[in-house]
């Protein structure tokens, strides 16, 4: 019941393919208008939002060259990077966009020999993950040119991620960590810094950003953008003479562990010290103190404020220690500033307490008896929002400095409690609403499919992976048994299928397939001679993190072209059984799905579903459509809605698609008490409804429309024919039975 107009992605032709380029450009989301302001000078102001701050400090630093991976709250640094090309090869920089975060840090090998500064992006921490193994032989071997790594740190229910910190890395492969105030100056400061830093003491650098200070709106002062001394405008002389100290390979990987805390650590609080990249604020109470990561200011200043400790100007009576850099601790500046307090508060979000357990040893070494209050006060873990803090603050304050007047601040927190009571208590128990597929997604027919045949073959494992799919794990799907990473579900799936009778099921986008999943998951199910089946979905990009070009996508940034097919890579690593479905195809995706777990040909069973990512989709066609109506072309629209005296109000259909819009209605028999199935406004015209409908065998209440835009005379005249036969065909309605009174 799909509409055949409705086009999968644009086909490529050679004298077509410009005109491609631009609609495929169209799909992606653009900063093309804010990254101009990459190009002020020296005295102009800039403004604008974090992640551009953070661009336009990598420029005003000389940068030879950036790279990265898309994700999370750091996702739209590769797409500014990506929109500002043409300043970017005005200055020579070389941009990467890598394939994974493992490609991403093995891309600052440039500044190992060379005096290349160069910049790489990724999300934390199942970017650093990924990236960890060369991460750590850089961290080993050092840099000459400046080496800087920007994660996207989250924390708290809203994460994206799994709980973890960026801290352990930085601590474990000895890389400095720069967690800068969440404020356009201070960002571009401590990005500058960084490179310095790196420089000064040949270690690469992380700049530590929460989503907060990702898209925070403010201004500073800019310079010119600096060419750098080494690019592709001004080549190097040729390679540099072999140093086997700068391998890291055995024997050279001990020296350069002493390195690392004989030369490197002292050279990074020297210039840690010099530069005053840690800030201290002055108060007027100097028996207490506070020390905080840089990227807690604001809210920490906020809850301050709510406690009458902090003006609205950010006046502090209490003295702070604002740590923009968490790693490496400076002692003498934490001596410092805690002698002769009676305690300290430590302000660190996340866990484990790697800060409070470092401060402590200084303390305890410098026999100093001030009291360091942190975890105790504070919650161990998720994200401290300025009503945490605020929370953990007074508690601090009336054991501590009990001559501050916070009542004001319990007061506020009471309001809070008792207004979310009453609100619990008006409204009761408020139901969960779990992320869900866009409307027409083209992945949601795919778990209809596999829900539907496991109805004939029963229940089996799923490992799903991370992207838009892992939405199926929540009802009304509630698909999946295990997410262990990005790419990774294929190989997480054998051991659990080797208990079990059923075939597993692995289930990864084609973002995934391209990360680690063709690595880590096909060649190792190949290599041992795995008998399960994996569906790839295959949207065309890598959608969850704003649909970036993929390796298959049909062109990329600099071209029309797609750069691999995933068919033709699986056939040529050696899979046999694999078949390629459209995935609004349900009934054929149903069979196909029932014969991959059914069918004695042992092996690897691959089924790829195609279908172009509907926001993309949306994105690239709408612009079209109008320009269309502009024109006065006549223009077709696909619609699917529900007959309300139909409808049984058995909502299977809702139950086996879950589009946002399939909802429900009253019912219009009066006689009957059940809502009915109802289609809003918002439907594509994916067709999913219908096809749950008739695969499931459910009702026929489904119709589908087309809504014609500009209509022609034969447009008319065949709706007037039409209307004309059903009007004969309708019967005739029955006088009304006379009501007789008893």
């Amino acid at each position: 019941m799909r509409d055949a107009a409705d086009s999968v992605r644009p086909k490529k032709t050679p004298e077509n393919s410009a005109a491609e380029r631009e609609e495929i450009i169209s799909t992606e989301r653009s900063f093309k208008k804010e990254v101009q302001s990459l190009r002020l000078g020296a005295g102009e102001i800039f403004r604008g939002e974090g992640i551009l701050a953070v661009t336009k400090a990598l420029l005003q630093s000389g940068v030879s060259y950036v790279g990265g991976y898309q994700g999370a709250p750091v996702s739209h640094l590769v797409d500014v990077l990506v929109d500002s090309q043409d300043m970017l090869d005005e200055l020579g920089i070389h941009l990467e966009t890598c394939a994974n975060e493992a490609s991403a840090a093995a891309l600052l090998a440039a500044s190992i020999n060379y005096p290349l500064r160069g910049c790489v992006t990724w999300k934390s921490i199942v970017g650093t993950n990924v990236a960890s193994d060369a991460l750590s032989n850089l961290a080993s071997a050092g840099v000459t040119g400046g080496a800087l790594i920007v994660v996207g740190e989250d924390y708290g229910e809203g994460a994206s991620v799994i709980q973890e910190r960026s801290h352990a890395f930085a601590v474990k492969s000895s890389v400095w960590l720069l967690d800068p105030r969440p404020n356009l100056p201070s960002i571009v400061r401590m990005t500058e810094k960084a490179f310095e830093l790196s420089e000064a003491s040949n270690t690469p650098v992380m700049l530590e950003l929460r989503i907060r200070a990702c898209h925070v709106q403010g201004e500073f002062v800019a310079t010119d953008n600096v060419a750098p001394k080494f690019s592709r405008r001004h080549m190097l002389d040729g390679p540099v003479p072999q140093n086997y100290d700068r391998i890291s390979h055995p024997p050279s990987t001990f020296k350069q562990e002493k390195q690392k805390f004989e030369v490197r650590l002292p050279a990074a609080r020297k210039f840690i010290v010099e530069q005053a990249l840690n800030e201290f604020f002055d108060g007027e109470q100097n028996n207490v103190g506070i020390i905080l990561q840089g990227g807690l200011y604001n809210a920490v200043l906020r809850a301050m404020n709510r406690c009458g400790l902090a003006d609205a100007f950010g006046r502090s009576r209490v003295p702070l220690m604002v740590l923009n850099v968490t790693h490496p601790l400076v002692p003498e500046q934490i001596t410092q500033f805690c002698a002769g307090k009676d305690a300290v508060l430590l302000i660190e979000e996340g866990q484990p307490d790697f800060l409070e357990q470092s401060i402590s040893t200084i303390l305890r070494k410098a026999d100093i008896p001030t009291r360091l209050v942190g975890k105790d006060v504070l919650p161990m873990a998720g994200e401290y929002t300025a009503e945490v803090i605020t929370e953990g603050l007074l508690k601090f304050i009336e054991a501590y400095a009990p001559s501050f007047d916070v009542a004001g601040a319990g007061r506020h927190l009471a309001r809070i409690r008792e207004g979310r009571t009453g609100a619990q208590q008006t409204l009761g128990e408020l139901p969960q609403r779990p992320p869900n597929f866009c409307t027409g997604c083209p992945e949601r027919p795919v778990f209809t499919a596999i829900k539907l045949v496991q109805r004939e073959t029963g229940p089996t494992h799923i490992a799903t992976d991370i992207g838009c799919h892992s939405f199926a794990t929540f009802p009304p799907f509630s698909l999946g048994n295990s997410i262990l990473g990005y790419g990774m579900s294929l190989a997480s799936a054998p051991a659990v299928g080797a208990m079990m009778e059923k075939r597993p099921i692995a289930v990864m986008g084609d973002g995934g397939f391209w990360h680690n999943g063709l690595v880590s998951g096909v060649s190792s199910a190949l290599f041992n001679r795995g008998d399960g089946v994996l569906v790839i979905l295959q949207n065309g990009y890598t959608s969850a993190t704003g649909a970036q070009f993929l390796p298959n996508s049909k062109g990329n940034r600099k071209d029309g072209d797609s750069t691999s097919d995933i068919e033709t890579t699986l056939r040529a690593m050696g899979v046999k059984w694999l078949r390629k479905i459209d995935t609004y195809a349900l009934p054929k995706m149903m069979k196909t799905l029932r014969e991959a777990m059914t069918t004695s040909e042992k092996g690897l069973k691959v089924v790829i579903g195609d279908g172009e990512c509907q926001l993309a989709r949306q994105r690239r066609i709408r612009p079209q459509i109008a320009a269309q109506l502009k024109r006065g072309e006549r223009v077709v629209r696909t619609r699917f809605g529900v007959d309300d005296k139909t409808c049984t109000g058995d909502h299977a259909c809702i139950r086996l698609s879950a589009c946002p819009s399939l909802t429900l209605q009253p019912n219009p028999d009066p006689l009957k008490s059940d809502p009915v199935a109802h289609v809003n406004n918002d439907c594509v015209g994916c067709g999913l409804c219908g096809e749950v409908a008739h695969a499931a065998v459910l009702c026929p209440s489904f119709y589908r429309a087309e809504i014609v835009l500009n209509p022609r005379w034969y447009d008319r005249a065949l709706a007037t024919l039409r209307n004309g036969v059903i009007a004969m065909l309708q019967p005739k309605s029955r006088t009304p039975l006379p009501v007789v009174a008893e």
